[in-house]
């Protein structure tokens, strides 16, 4: 039965974790690369100045790409490019109209990390919501031939010691992680708590019951008295708006759906976009289809990925607390010496803008040099390199992106900012030039969702939440938000944004769990965190904000929105992850001093 009860706690207990559709889905993570010279930056001349030449070449760079791209919602005919081809069709069930205690959305690390604190806070009457067949987040989405973390596994998976588990590589490929997330369902007890193939669609506070509604796409009205929103800000992919793209008459699909009923093998392939998924999966597309297009409008930067295989007896000879201890360090970051702190303190606001700016200049001539070295066509190389700030997109990191072009069946096609603006039945048309392909590929990212929701959410006095954000996100700690009692955000913005996302999704997820236990406690039915308390995290927001105009500057990309004007507090929080973690700290320590309490 998909829905049954527990004999121990009388609570509802689920089975609705869909079949696996095919066993054709199957993948891999890119393999060591045995070159050692592909896993260092060359050196450049140590005097790299941000001067008036290389002003103007990134000016011109990204005038190039103003406005280029236009992004559309996947609905009507596009609709197809969101269904689900991991898993089986969604196990049959009734609606729920019943009421719990906590409702979470989302089962991806984040939902996995809550219920990990929650249960161990001793609550039970958890139900999780997830629009896929299985647990994993964007690790069940994405599944690409190629994909692999950028953060190094020994940190990025979390509660190694308690799983009793290392990672196969320093990078780990995310199939791995993927199964690492459904070992950790299993163990914890996650399934039976997860609801599957269910899109919450709207989440709604009765003031006079206090409880929310959460109505999904099944037909469940379950009433709750906690929400947990863990599903993410980069979750719906996205498509460029190109004349003809429903026309096209040969496969094609967004790779965060990868069709692997798709036979590739011989084929000729296009792939749009030559983002960070691009850059992993462009290297085994080579190794497999016939001819492969890629299509270029901004180029990534590409740094060198120095991976290993884990080496058995290093990880044997770990003592207890290994992790934890990796962690601590990475929060506090590297020792600076007093002198350097004190060097640093007498240069004027312009030096240090200065010094910056050399720095990335230096950092990406460096990139540009690699290119040079490696791709061995003068015209493509120049065409890979990136003429912006190091951060003003995603870096990148891979040693068989660039080699990739050297392959006699790899074309790379620079549309010089202007991206594909023509699709026809045969295949995209650039400046004069047809290509006829058998399967479009579309790696064209994710919509920047800024209030880090995805369905409607109306709290006290029927105020939606997106509404409220119109005027600037405002939140405490990006967690909470004044005027939503109970409801509690999960890798938002105005959070810290660790590099590391599992640290910060661990750290919110103990602090939710001390929040909810603390209403318990103290025979509290609901809390919402103060306007005063929300102003002076806004305030500390802005207040960390990047006090340049470089983010402006920047080539469009979902680091600066795509380019479009954002109000300062409109982001992550800038201080460090040991700054985010005290504030935690404080407002859990001072509960009565940010958050209004209801007791009945």
């Amino acid at each position: 039965m998909a829905i049954s009860i527990d004999p121990d706690t009388g609570l509802k207990i689920f089975d609705t974790r869909a079949a696996k559709a095919s066993d054709k889905i199957q993948g891999q993570g890119y393999e060591v690369n045995p070159n050692a010279s592909l896993k260092t930056l060359p050196e450049v001349s140590t005097d790299a100045k941000f001067d008036a030449v290389e002003q103007a070449k990134y000016r011109e760079f990204k005038e190039q790409r103003r406005g280029a791209a236009d992004y559309m919602a996947m609905e009507g005919e596009f609709a197809k490019y969101l269904e689900d081809h991991y898993s089986e069709s969604p196990v049959q069930r009734d609606s729920l109209t019943d009421e719990c205690e906590i409702v979470v959305v989302g089962a991806g690390f984040a939902g996995l990390l809550l219920w990990y604190r929650l249960k161990e806070a001793g609550f039970q009457d958890v139900r999780f919501c997830e629009k896929g067949g299985d647990v994993g987040g964007t690790w069940y989405w994405n599944r690409y031939p190629g994909i692999a973390c950028d953060v190094e596994s020994y940190s990025y998976f979390p509660l190694l010691e308690e799983m009793e588990y290392f990672p196969t590589m320093k990078f780990a490929s995310g199939f791995e992680i993927l199964e690492y997330c459904q070992s950790m369902a299993t163990k914890f007890g996650f399934y039976d708590k997860c609801l599957f193939h269910t899109t919450v669609e709207s989440t709604d506070w009765d003031e006079e019951t206090r409880r929310w509604t959460v109505s999904t796409d099944r037909g469940d009205a379950m009433r709750a008295r906690y929400v947990i929103l863990a599903n993410g800000i980069l979750t719906t992919p996205k498509l460029a708006r190109i004349d003809g793209m429903e026309t096209f008459k040969g496969d094609s699909f967004h790779t965060s759906r990868w069709r692997y009923d798709v036979d590739l093998e011989g084929k000729t392939v296009g792939i749009i976009g030559t983002g960070a998924t691009a850059v992993q999966a462009v290297p085994e597309l080579a190794k497999v289809v016939g001819e492969l297009y890629v299509f270029q409008r901004t180029p990534s930067s590409i740094d060198v990925r120095d991976d290993w295989e884990t080496d058995p007896e290093w990880a044997a000879g770990l003592e207890s607390g290994w992790q934890a201890q990796r962690r601590a360090r990475a929060i506090e970051g590297p020792q600076v010496p007093d002198a350097v702190k004190a060097k640093r303190a007498a240069m004027s606001r312009e030096e240090k803008i200065q010094r910056q700016e050399n720095a990335n200049i230096d950092a990406m001539m460096r990139i540009h040099k690699r290119i040079d070295e490696v791709v061995e066509d003068p015209q493509t190389a120049e065409s890979l390199k990136p003429w912006y700030m190091l951060m003003c997109k995603r870096p990148c990191f891979h040693n068989e992106y660039l080699p990739s072009f050297n392959r006699a069946n790899v074309t790379l096609v620079d549309t010089k900012g202007e991206g594909i603006s023509q699709i026809n039945a045969t295949g995209p048309e650039f400046d004069g030039t047809q290509y006829e392909l058998d399967v479009l590929i579309y790696a064209t990212g994710f919509e920047v969702q800024q209030t880090g929701i995805y369905n409607q959410i109306i709290g006290e006095g029927g105020q939606d939440l997106n509404i409220k954000y119109s005027d600037g996100i405002r939140t405490l700690l990006g967690i909470h938000s004044h005027g939503y009692p109970n409801l509690f955000i999960m890798g938002g913005y105005q959070a810290f944004f660790a590099f590391n996302l599992t640290d910060v999704l661990n750290s919110q997820g103990e602090h939710i769990a001390e929040c909810i236990d603390f209403v318990r406690q103290n025979q509290i039915h609901s809390l919402d965190c103060t306007y005063d308390a929300e102003e002076r995290w806004v305030q500390e927001v802005i207040a960390h904000r990047g006090k340049t105009s470089r983010n402006r500057d920047c080539t469009p990309g979902y680091y600066n929105f795509e380019g479009a004007e954002n109000r300062r507090q409109d982001g992550n929080y800038n201080g460090t992850m040991k700054q985010y973690l005290d504030h935690m700290s404080e407002i859990r320590d001072k509960m009565s001093e940010h958050f209004a309490f209801t007791h009945r």
